[in-house]
Order: C-alpha cells, then structure tokens, then sequence
C-alpha cells in the first residue's frame, strides 16, 4: 500500500485514538457488573486484488457479562478496486481504480434484552475524490422513549455544531437507509447516517470527530440505565427475533459489509456484525 499522505494519517491515528477510548469504556462497564471480561485484538493484513499488500486493520472483540458480543474495529486499506466494484465507487475509474479507506466500525449486542444493541461507524474514503461518511443508530429490541431522547439529542447537538440543516437531513437519511424492505420495517430507532461528505477537509474532519464523541457521550449511560434490569422469557424471545431483522440487514443491504467483502477484507472482521444467538419464527 502507498504511504499516507498527512489527511489520510490524521485520520487513521483519529479513528484508532477512539478506538481504544471506547473499548477502555465498555470494559469499564464490564468492571462494574462484576465482569473481568476484556477486549481480545486481532491484527489482520489483507492482499489487495493487485496481488500485493494492501493495509490491513485491528479486529477488536469481547464477549462478557453486559455485552454479549461487541466489536470494534479499525482498518486501514488500500489498493485498487476490480473494474466491477469501481463502478459503484465515485472517482475510481478517473483514478485508476485506486483507493484509501480508513475508519472504524462498531456494533455492540447486549445480553440484557432491555439494553439496546446499537452500531457506529464512521470512515474516510480516498479515490479522485476524498470524502467522509458514517453514524450512529440505536437498535433496541425493547425501546425506551428516553434512551431514543437521548441518543438522538447527542447526535443532534453534534450537527448543529456544524450545519444547520444537518441533523434533520442525515436522521432521515439514517431512517431511509435503516430500512428492511423486504419486510418494511425500520432496522430500530434511528441515529444519523451521512455519507460522501466532501469538500472542506478540516471541517468535514471535525464533523466526524464530533459524531464519535457524541456516540462515546451518549451509549455508555443508556446501558448502564438498563444493564441490571429484570428481564423475563418474553424479553429475550423479543431480543432474539429483533437480533434476525439485524442480521437480514446486514447481510443484504448493509454498505460496510458489502465494501469489506468487496475489497478482500478480512471475513471475521467484517461479520463480526452479526449477533452470536438469533431467531427467526
């Protein structure tokens, strides 16, 4: 992989720096419900389509008392894209079918079926063109009006730090996006999505940072609000049917998924998405 420009490692050493904040906070969590379960890291190199190394990234995963799977990962690609998948990619083909990907990927499933499963991600993209994307969104099987007030009044304030018309255009693109068609049902309630963010480096930067303090401010009181809570048969049966709508997203329409398989990324890293128990009726 060619050497990082100074965008492109700012970027990284930003999305790794909040990494291991986040994961410092929920093994924080994990001390407190009397857990001694910690992240286990896993270093991943891939092979770009070219047949020579092409970046790689840090699999971050742990299984413990309040989260029963959570994963957070970074990456750090790049190389050149098929002829095929440079199409769906603006300023491939002007630029030869090269590209730099950086960024980080969360998503945390909760064994207290009151706790909502939640998901963050956010990336910095390079071909022709350079641009920012990403969100956050809450995905509870039991929703709370006040876990969604909260949520969604963190990464409010993000936005309106920075646009005007921001949040009330990237929530309803996180509602479109988040959405099952083939059961026309929404994923859960909602968050910010954006994506293809161009233009001003430094503001579009800051922008994203605030979205990832916003997530690391706002997700960490929500399950300490619930992790405790008594939950009954119903409750998990509810938890794990919510859990098979997540995983039908992911695997049919989820962007990330599909770009990590797209480009040779490492397969583990890129499911651990999915949810360790499921059910489907």
């Amino acid at each position: 992989m060619e050497a990082l420009d100074e965008q492109q490692s700012a970027a990284r050493t930003w999305f790794e720096a909040l990494r291991t904040r986040i994961c410092a906070e929920f093994e924080a969590i994990e001390r407190e419900a009397g857990s001694d379960a910690s992240f286990d890291f896993l270093s991943w190199d891939r092979e770009d389509s070219s047949g020579v190394p092409g970046g790689g990234g840090v699999r971050g995963l742990m299984k413990g008392k309040v989260f029963e799977k959570v994963g957070v990962n970074v990456s750090t690609v790049g190389g050149t894209f098929t002829d095929e998948f440079a199409k769906s990619i603006p300023g491939s083909q002007e630029n030869g079918n090269r590209f730099f990907a950086t960024g980080i990927s969360l998503v945390a499933h909760m064994a207290n079926p009151h706790v909502p499963a939640v998901h963050m991600n956010t990336r910095f993209l390079c071909t022709s063109k350079r641009w920012f994307g990403g969100g956050a969104d809450l995905n509870p099987a039991i929703p709370y009006e006040e876990d969604t007030a909260s949520f969604h009044a963190a990464l409010k304030a993000a936005c309106d730090a920075h646009g005007a018309d921001y949040y009330e255009r990237y929530s309803k693109w996180c509602e479109e996006y988040f959405w099952l068609p083939h059961r026309k049902v929404a994923r859960g309630v909602g968050g910010i999505f954006y994506d293809r963010l161009e233009g001003d480096f430094e503001e579009n930067f800051a922008f994203t940072r605030d979205v990832g303090e916003a997530f690391l401010a706002a997700y960490p009181p929500i399950v300490r609000r619930h992790m405790n809570q008594e939950w009954s048969e119903a409750d998990m049966d509810r938890l794990l049917e919510f859990r098979g709508r997540y995983a039908e997203f992911n695997l049919l329409y989820d962007r990330g998924t599909i770009f990590g398989l797209k480009t040779n990324g490492n397969v583990d890293a890129i499911l651990m998405s999915l949810p360790p128990l499921a059910k489907w009726s």
